[in-house]
């Protein structure tokens, strides 16, 4: 047992709002670039649509070694296909047994709990990636942002920038108006504005 919160509530309120954003894309958007080195619209939401099939082997292969990184873009309605996606994502994480067992995502083996954390930030990044490329609000969680940046400023500080296993640039000075979810975004490397 352990002392880590049960973060799949937090993780369920990042997925609705990614959610949210990509049914808020247009047809017209999905060439637009995002603030992701070389992918555009269309490529993010690829993207997202793997991160909600990694979330979802992993609790039964204990590994996404293997898994891909981007899926091909659902046929018809957008929104509704990540929205399926993430469904399947939840439901392989209902067993409570899951956030004890240890579990290998791309940035290491760790119990479950942890691993939700992680997934929690990329959906933070990602949303706020897609928010700004597609002129949506990218603050709609900044209560939960707020909670993740020391977290991310802690696990992925700037000295490690440049490592092989690190998929982030160096850190960026966010604007002085930025909001928490622009700030954590910054911190992982995304240049605004």
């Amino acid at each position: 047992m352990t002392d880590q919160p049960d973060l799949r509530p937090a993780l369920a309120r990042t997925q609705e709002w990614v959610a949210q954003l990509v049914e808020g894309v247009t047809p017209d958007r999905l060439t637009a670039p995002t603030s992701c080195a070389g992918w555009s619209v269309g490529d993010l939401v690829a993207h997202l649509m793997a991160v909600e099939h990694r979330i979802r082997v992993l609790p039964e292969k204990g590994t996404v070694d293997g898994e891909p990184v981007s899926l091909p873009l659902p046929p018809g309605d957008l929104g509704d296909g990540f929205r399926t996606e993430v469904s399947r994502a939840q439901a392989a994480w209902a067993d409570h047994a899951v956030l004890d067992r240890e579990l290998s995502p791309p940035w290491g083996t760790m119990p479950g709990r942890a691993v939700l954390g992680g997934y929690v930030q990329e959906h933070l990044v990602h949303g706020w990636d897609l928010a700004t490329a597609t002129g949506q609000d990218g603050e709609a969680l900044s209560e939960v942002a707020e909670q993740v940046l020391p977290m991310a400023q802690e696990f992925v500080p700037a000295h490690i920038r440049g490592e092989d296993w690190v998929p982030f640039d160096a850190p960026v000075e966010p604007a002085a108006d930025a909001g928490p979810t622009e700030r954590l975004a910054n911190w992982l490397g995304r240049t605004t504005r």
